[in-house]
């Protein structure tokens, strides 16, 4: 009965130990993606803010999202309605993108976005990730494009 019981534990810390060490080369691979697709996601979200700024110019048909790129490479909106400014910032080193809307209230935080790396199955992909949920990058910048006008987050039912 010991024999079997000593057997038993042993094999337990074998299964939680290789259990960690795939875990651990998980989590490397995943850091190694997000650190190599990084510029590919960030691209990615400038090019659908610029992209919603274009159609909601092209909806009210006057230019009141002004939307611009800094020379270091950070996004700048602005509104000309309420002569409110949203910046975009990428921080390639700690692989974040920072959006600083001057419409939100002072005591809302600053959208913090986290560049991550995932398996696709097939291969590796990296995305974008805000409190451990995938972002919807779409929806996300029309929420801070609505707030930067003054009409809020969302649509009034």
């Amino acid at each position: 009965m010991r024999d079997e019981t000593t057997k038993q534990a042993a094999q337990e810390f074998l299964a939680a130990k290789l259990a960690d060490e795939g875990q651990k080369h998980e989590d490397k691979l995943n850091k190694e993606t997000a650190v190599a697709r990084s510029l590919h996601v960030w691209k990615n979200f400038r090019d659908a803010v610029f992209a919603q700024c274009s159609e909601w110019n092209a909806v009210t048909q006057e230019q009141t999202l002004t939307c611009t790129e800094t020379p270091i490479g950070d996004l700048r909106v602005w509104c000309s309605a309420t002569a409110k400014q949203m910046t975009v910032y990428y921080d390639s080193k700690k692989l974040l993108i920072t959006v600083r809307n001057g419409a939100r209230l002072e005591v809302e935080r600053d959208a913090i976005l986290q560049i991550e790396g995932y398996s696709t199955g097939s291969g590796r992909d990296a995305h974008l990730m805000r409190n451990n949920e995938n972002v919807n990058i779409d929806s996300l910048i029309l929420g801070e494009l609505r707030l930067l006008a003054g009409i809020g987050r969302q649509r009034a039912s």
